[in-house]
């Protein structure tokens, strides 16, 4: 696999894998149904939000270029950064999120002033929370009603890495 920057050419195959059901359901600013002019809109801002010091990255196939899912970060104050990461269904559960977090971690780590590395998995996302782990965040709790997700508040898992433990 491979991290890069978006394209406008990526428009087609983000709308289709954002149109997922799961990724909706856990992505708590995700337009539903995810139209083409959202996916251009999404990919026009990167640079905006990279200079705002967020980021996201589309991972591809190394072969075919083909879209296996999105991984990115933001930061935040005192030096956090808060990850996200998604994969198109078809290509669910062969290792690419905790490969792509772990890259993108780690990338944060050396060329940023990073002091702690976090993430939030929603409670019922099994799934999100092995990722996490497997990429070595660890654990830290529960953030009780953290987050609102289309009208309804949610329970979040709360996860950290710390630069030196990568």
């Amino acid at each position: 696999m491979t991290l890069r920057p978006w394209r406008l050419d990526d428009v087609q195959a983000l709308v289709e894998a954002c149109n997922d059901p799961t990724i909706i359901r856990w992505l708590p600013n995700m337009p539903s149904p995810y139209t083409e002019a959202d996916g251009r809109e999404f990919i026009e801002e990167q640079p905006k939000r990279n200079a705002e010091g967020s980021g996201n990255v589309g991972v591809f196939d190394a072969q075919t270029g083909e879209l296996l899912g999105a991984c990115g970060f933001g930061a935040g104050r005192s030096e956090r950064f808060e990850f996200g990461y998604w994969v198109a269904s078809a290509h669910r559960g062969h290792g690419i999120a905790p490969r792509a977090l772990r890259l993108i971690a780690r990338w944060v780590a050396q060329n940023t002033s990073a002091g702690r590395l976090q993430l939030h998995a929603d409670v019922e996302n099994i799934a999100s929370q092995r990722v996490a782990e497997k990429a070595g965040f660890m654990r830290e709790g529960v953030q009780r009603s953290w987050i609102d997700i289309r009208g309804e508040r949610r329970d979040m898992v709360s996860y950290s890495l710390l630069p030196e433990e990568l």
